[in-house]
């Protein structure tokens, strides 16, 4: 059985949340056995590695379907990104109770489970009963108010011009025949993951298509302007970045995902620290244990994803 892991978190009680993707389950639903499945799982981290409880649902295949990020919510339930059905949804004791759809604001296929036509990749909590989420193939972040909808977008759609990077293979359209598809402007956002809201109107982004890490502020008129950007460290230029926080000290830990590498740097950009995966990563945490350790192992928890998950980059497949 292959697994994918994707965004975990480390909880206040010790346990691991993480969102996974694996195949060869008889549990199918509608689809034929053996399926593939995603959700997410609450791991005890010792040695064994313990599944102690977790949620998920099947999905037409094995690519572009998973559950790419779950956050615990004050009020016990999870809240879950679902690239299969293109919504972001809260579940408690296994039961689903409250989803907010993509298709109230985008325009959708009839089966928004035939193609990867959004790839919601990232979501989390800006106060309570708001969600920023990241909107991947729309070069757009969304503040979703629990029961309103859509009540904000950072890099709102302003002109026709955009929308040829945002028609890449396998991704938006016009389904509804408009002109319009939503497409946030590539210069300031282009196909980005994981943001870090860090309140005041301002979110730090990995721009993948950028190879950069770029903080975003609001103007008074209401766009969005970078503060501050990176796009390189101890001399190798970033590819495709999947990831980056702003640590309490002030260095900024970024996940390199194409170069292989999880890298800390301080607020001149210079490298504290790097280490090489193996495997393609996706998304590194700073630990609330070990902050002080001397070595990069106390300090990063590693999400690395099976190769053929994230091998290559939008221009050459639909990943």
């Amino acid at each position: 059985m292959l697994i994918a892991i994707f965004n975990v978190t480390q909880t206040e009680n010790g346990t691991v949340l993480a969102g996974f993707m694996d195949s060869g389950y008889a549990s199918c639903g509608s689809d034929e056995s053996p399926c593939t499945r995603t959700g997410f799982r609450v791991i005890d981290p010792g040695k064994d590695l313990q599944v102690l409880s977790g949620y998920s649902f099947p999905v037409r295949t094995n690519k572009n379907s998973v559950v790419h990020d779950v956050e615990r919510l004050e009020s016990g339930e999870y809240l879950v990104t679902d690239m299969e059905y293109k919504r972001i949804f809260t579940v408690k004791n296994g039961e689903v109770t409250w989803q907010w759809n993509a298709s109230s604001f985008y325009d959708a296929p009839q089966d928004p489970t035939t193609t990867d036509w959004l790839h919601i990749n990232d979501v989390g909590v800006t106060s309570t009963g708001h969600y920023l989420v990241s909107v991947r193939n729309a070069n757009q972040l969304l503040v979703i108010k629990r029961g309103e909808g859509v009540v904000d977008v950072n890099n709102k759609d302003t002109t026709d011009s955009n929308e040829t990077n945002c028609h890449i293979s396998c991704q938006l359209a016009d389904y509804d025949s408009d002109g319009d598809i939503r497409c946030g402007d590539p210069d300031v956002l282009n196909h980005q993951h994981n943001p870090q809201w860090l309140g005041d109107d301002a979110v730090l982004v990995a721009d993948s298509e950028h190879d950069w890490v770029v903080e975003l502020h609001r103007t008074e008129n209401g766009s969005v302007e970078p503060a501050w950007t990176l796009d390189r460290a101890g001399g190798i230029t970033f590819n495709w970045p999947q990831d980056a926080d702003h640590l309490p000290n002030g260095n900024t830990l970024i996940t390199d995902t194409l170069n292989r590498r999880f890298v800390e740097v301080n607020e001149s950009g210079k490298v504290v620290w790097s280490v090489q995966t193996e495997r393609i990563p996706y998304e590194a945490g700073r630990l609330p244990v070990g902050e002080s350790g001397e070595g990069p192992g106390t300090r990063v928890m590693e999400v690395a994803l099976e190769v053929s998950i994230k091998t290559c980059r939008l221009s050459h497949c639909c990943s």
